[in-house]
């Protein structure tokens, strides 16, 4: 089993990005993998990327398979891959971001090393100029192979993107990306892992995740609260799941993602009445599952306690909130 070569297939949705849509697909066709596929999903774009999606096919036959479909958003196009796909093994790279050339050939080792469902990477974020502007440690705490019975805490620690993950193609056998909302990956990722029973993982900085000026991630509305949905549906599918009983750590992952990452959303929501219908449907959310404000601050990652961790801007805004001063937070922030 092990001699057997297996195929990853990476998934890139591709939507509108003709200045950065090259230097992705530049690093992909270039990685040191020898059996992988590049399925380039063009979701409607209306700029230049399908010429350079067909530059790219003409000149790569046996790597790149290209694709054309009318635009359904992320999850849609992502989805449109995975029913397509040959692999073994699935990957996502975000059509704007690109990947060190050893990526793909490093993570498929580590799963076949461990027998691993889902391998991990760690992530740098980077500029227009490709300069490093934060490193985003995924597991620090953790060694290479992961037992999720004896390290179940990595539920709630892990940052949930698709992009920086290898999966076996069989978690996906019953699932797929939730079409129509944002925040998919947290909707979606946490209930393949809990479809796992070992995880790999390696401390290189394998995926460079670009922030974008004009990105989309940048416009705070109301689409936030499909963060609090996308806790629902895990909360939904853990009771069913084969570490049901774990609930010290499907509260720690309510506090992480429900609490924090959303606050962290809203931060930088403009208008007042959304801010405050947000904030409130968050003291719902809260109130429905008795997360106390102790929980929130006594909440630790990676073995170290969360709040203190912060920057100092991110603590005043997280303790102004849990005080009840939504009007100073409008004021200050």
């Amino acid at each position: 089993m092990k001699n057997v070569p297996s195929k990853i297939s990476i998934i890139v949705p591709v939507y509108n990005v003709e200045k950065h849509l090259a230097k992705c697909l530049n690093s992909l066709v270039n990685q040191t993998l020898q059996n992988f596929e590049i399925l380039v999903i063009n979701d409607g774009s209306s700029d230049r990327s399908e010429e350079i999606i067909q530059d790219f096919a003409q000149k790569y036959p046996k790597k790149i398979r290209a694709f054309f479909k009318e635009n359904g958003g992320l999850s849609d196009a992502r989805n449109f891959g995975i029913e397509r796909a040959t692999g073994d093994y699935l990957g996502f790279v975000d059509s704007d971001d690109y990947v060190s050339e050893t990526m793909f050939e490093e993570m498929l080792n580590l799963a076949r090393k461990h027998d691993a469902e889902m391998v991990i990477c760690n992530i740098q974020k980077v500029d227009e100029h490709g300069n490093i502007t934060q490193k985003l440690t995924q597991i620090p705490n953790m060694p290479e192979k992961i037992t999720l019975r004896e390290h179940f805490s990595v539920f709630s620690d892990l940052s949930y993107f698709a992009c920086n993950k290898l999966f076996k193609k069989e978690l996906f056998s019953q699932k797929r990306f939730k079409k129509g909302i944002h925040f998919e990956d947290i909707q979606l990722i946490p209930q393949l892992l809990l479809e796992c029973t070992t995880l790999a993982q390696t401390q290189k900085y394998h995926y460079h995740y670009l922030e974008r000026t004009d990105s989309i991630s940048k416009t705070h509305s109301e689409k936030g609260l499909d963060i609090l949905k996308a806790v629902e549906d895990v909360e939904h599918f853990f009771k069913h799941s084969q570490y049901s009983e774990k609930h010290k750590e499907l509260k720690n992952f309510q506090i992480l993602e429900g609490v924090y990452t959303f606050l962290a959303y809203t931060a930088f929501v403009k208008n007042d009445a959304i801010f405050y219908r947000m904030t409130g449907e968050l003291r719902v959310f809260m109130q429905k599952r008795t997360i106390k404000i102790k929980d929130i601050l006594t909440y630790s990652r990676f073995d170290k306690n969360y709040i203190l961790s912060l920057p100092l801007k991110k603590k005043i805004f997280y303790l102004l909130f849990l005080s009840g001063q939504e009007k100073m937070i409008k004021k200050i922030m």
